[in-house]
């Protein structure tokens, strides 16, 4: 497969067009290191208005959606020793999460000092979810370039689930531990009214109702939710406009007690699941889920190249694929 000479985007990604020297076109617009680093600071400054802004308003100031991987662990460090903010961490388990992980997640949370609650739901319904995603991506192609269908399916059961907690909290603001490659500082804080939350849910909800019915809906807000709510949560990310540099990071929560768990990839080092969704994807759509988040890494100087490349593995353990499938009872 041929990639971007300079980051590692393949030829025939979506939307991305290469000049005659094999450089992709998001490299030819990337205006350096100067202007990220501007924007970053802009969006520290508008995230630290937001913690004042809210600050007082709940027994918590921020829900952190925890998966217990090593980013959404760097940013509840953040939360609470650079902004000594009052967090309560929520972790979705969707099955699928490490034996190592749930003693990581443990060791965190008590080296933090924040309250933390799991949320596991019937495994018979996401397992149905999981499954028809596998065969069937019901969501639009815009989204699948930055995640497989089965991550997108987690994410959006992680994201509601998170939000309808927040709400009968009465929690102001809702983080995660979306990297820089994953999400742009653009989107690093976003408030959104009822009615565009509520077209967003429904873009989710909604193909996972025709997959898996009625009990679909206690994952999602309801109309009692809208109408208590004087403002929704505001969606914030802090990794944005923090630096990155995934050595530091994985120094950093080692100290916690953080240690990386068996059979994970460094993309997703919560989930167990995550290399079926990336082998799948790459078989349909012809490349890499994380090829757009990995190639930012790489412009940005937060990787090399090499590393970049060695980020994105395409050969699978097919023992682990095999009863990643088991555990679904698919072929």
């Amino acid at each position: 497969m041929k990639l971007c000479k300079n980051c590692v985007l393949p030829v025939g990604f979506p939307h991305i067009t290469f000049d005659e020297e094999g450089v992709c076109s998001l490299c030819r617009a990337y205006k350096g290191r100067s202007a990220a680093l501007g924007l970053r600071k802009e969006y520290t400054k508008r995230f630290e208005r937001l913690l004042k802004e809210s600050a007082g308003k709940s027994a918590y100031d921020v829900l952190m959606c925890y998966s217990g991987g090593k980013d959404s662990t760097y940013t509840l460090d953040i939360l609470r020793k650079k902004y000594g903010l009052s967090v309560l961490a929520f972790t979705f388990d969707n099955g699928f999460i490490p034996e190592r992980t749930y003693v990581n997640i443990r060791n965190v949370v008590e080296a933090l000092g924040v309250d933390h609650v799991f949320f596991k739901p019937d495994f018979n319904i996401v397992k149905r979810l999981f499954t028809h995603t596998l065969r069937h991506c019901p969501y639009p192609a815009k989204t699948l370039e930055r995640a497989s269908a089965v991550c997108t399916t987690c994410m959006g059961l992680v994201k509601y689930t998170a939000l309808k907690t927040a709400v009968e909290k009465e929690i102001p603001l809702i983080a995660f531990g979306w990297s820089p490659g994953q999400a742009p500082v653009t989107s690093s804080i976003i408030r959104l009214g009822p009615e565009m939350v509520s077209a967003m849910e429904l873009a989710i909800k909604a193909p996972m109702k025709k997959i898996a019915g009625g009990p679909v809906d206690r994952f999602f807000l309801e109309k009692r939710h809208y109408a208590a709510a004087a403002t929704l949560p505001a969606f914030v990310h802090p990794l944005a406009f923090t630096e990155y540099d995934e050595k530091k990071i994985l120094a950093c929560i080692k100290r916690l007690g953080w240690k990386l768990p068996k059979d994970v990839e460094m993309n997703a080092t919560n989930c167990l699941l995550n290399p079926l969704g990336d082998e799948e994807h790459i078989k349909r759509y012809g490349f890499h889920p994380y090829a757009l988040e990995i190639a930012a890494f790489v412009r940005e100087g937060c990787m090399t190249r090499p590393e970049g490349i060695r980020h994105l593995p395409f050969r699978k353990d097919r023992r682990l694929l095999a009863s990643l499938r088991k555990r679904l009872g698919v072929s």
